[in-house]
């Protein structure tokens, strides 16, 4: 059986990721040493930017959501049925507040963070993405994973996302005998209101 040659795209190579600086404790004095636990520090603070970024989409905390992402953002997501490619938070933004709206329930799970620091300011991250989103208006159920890349920065002390994408490893999409009936919504409740 002929197997056709496909080159994987989500290999380091072919996402763009640098080794960045290495995870080791510095031979020098003490400014060494606070660069070390800086970086560390870093990387603990860029964890807890994507943290709350899966807790904004699916709490629809879109105040909250913008803190995260700088103003220039450059967004590409790729799922089985979907492409994604947005420039800019306001862009970024409007599309998020489209999709997460009071007739939908979304979980996304990010899991496995690779965190590179490539200078005092820049870092990328790989993060292991699983997710489940209901659509009562169709009524339909979407299941997968993803590999997000990200790119941050550091800009006045804060991390921010730079760029951010995904390519899903899975997807799978199921039509619903009807509408899922949750006993809590918090979407329901707090998700951008569903015209008609």
């Amino acid at each position: 059986m002929d197997v056709p040659n496909k080159t994987p795209t989500l290999t380091l190579a072919a996402m763009g990721i640098a080794p960045g600086r290495p995870l080791n404790v510095s031979a020098g004095g003490i400014e060494e040493l606070r660069r070390d636990i800086q970086m560390l520090m870093d990387i603990e603070a860029i964890k807890l930017v994507k943290h709350a970024y899966f807790r904004c989409v699916d709490t629809a905390n879109f105040d909250e959501l913008a803190d995260y992402f700088h103003d220039d953002v450059t967004v590409h997501f790729i799922g089985g049925t979907y492409e994604w490619k947005l420039e800019g938070k306001a862009a970024y933004l409007a599309a998020v507040r489209e999709n997460f709206h009071d007739h939908c329930i979304t979980q996304h799970n990010g899991h496995q963070p690779e965190i590179r620091m490539i200078s005092e300011t820049e870092a990328t991250g790989i993060w292991y993405l699983a997710d489940h989103v209901w659509q009562f208006e169709r009524p339909f159920l979407t299941i997968g994973t993803a590999l997000y890349v990200d790119r941050y920065l550091k800009v006045d002390g804060r991390w921010q996302i730079r760029e951010t994408r995904y390519r899903r490893i899975y997807e799978i999409g199921t039509r619903l005998d009807k509408a899922p009936r949750p006993s809590a919504h918090y979407l329901g409740d707090f998700g951008t209101p569903k015209a008609g």
